[in-house]
């Protein structure tokens, strides 16, 4: 049976927690990969979680400002970077946190989590926040997911894609429409891995 129920605020913490000791995430590596040698230059975290992809940062070299809702996140990042690492951590909705100027911009399966009525101001500071020759790497969810509907996220098709990319160079995208699983039990994901650069 597909899970068809999103999470909610209620379980984050247990699904951060669960999350210790896996790989950083394959778009993360792919556009620390793209973006080269950090020379102290600073990254966004989006809905850092666990603090995985935040310690991948770092470990490449950035200055990293990390943010997630979860209260624990401070504790949780520390524990992985150490105390002598260049991170901000800041706790915080999307809606709320102000965005430093960045040379790189993650969000792994974070941002769909923004409600629909939130989503093109958070998008809009996402693109404001990148430096010219910033990268940018997200993961959207997609119109044929099986949490599509679901009102308090943000689901695109291909079209809608299009448009809030229009202006930055497309460097990668890729789309995954399957059956798998979520923390949560199977579901159906229809993912969106964008990787993209703003213009110098």
């Amino acid at each position: 049976m597909t899970n068809v129920t999103p999470p909610d605020g209620r379980y984050w913490s247990a699904y951060n927690d669960a999350q210790a000791g896996r790989l950083p995430r394959p778009l993360c590596r792919q556009v620390l990969a793209h973006a080269g040698p950090s020379d102290g230059r600073l990254a966004v975290d989006l809905g850092c979680g666990s603090g995985i992809e935040t310690a991948a940062m770092v470990e490449a070299g950035w200055r990293v400002f990390a943010t997630d809702a979860d209260p624990a996140t401070p504790s949780r990042v520390a524990d992985l970077v150490g105390p002598e690492a260049r991170v901000e951590v800041v706790v915080g909705t999307f809606e709320e946190v102000r965005l430093p100027r960045a040379d790189l911009v993650y969000a792994g399966y974070a941002l769909p989590f923004v409600a629909p009525s939130h989503f093109p101001d958070v998008w809009s500071r996402v693109r404001e926040a990148l430096r010219p020759g910033g990268w940018l790497a997200v993961d959207l969810l997609g119109d044929r997911d099986s949490w599509a509907g679901q009102r308090a996220m943000t689901f695109l098709d291909r079209e809608s894609l299009d448009g809030l990319v229009q202006g930055l160079e497309l460097v990668s995208l890729d789309e995954e429409d399957e059956d798998g699983r979520s923390f949560s039990g199977p579901k159906h994901w229809h993912v969106f891995h964008l990787l993209a650069r703003r213009p110098r």
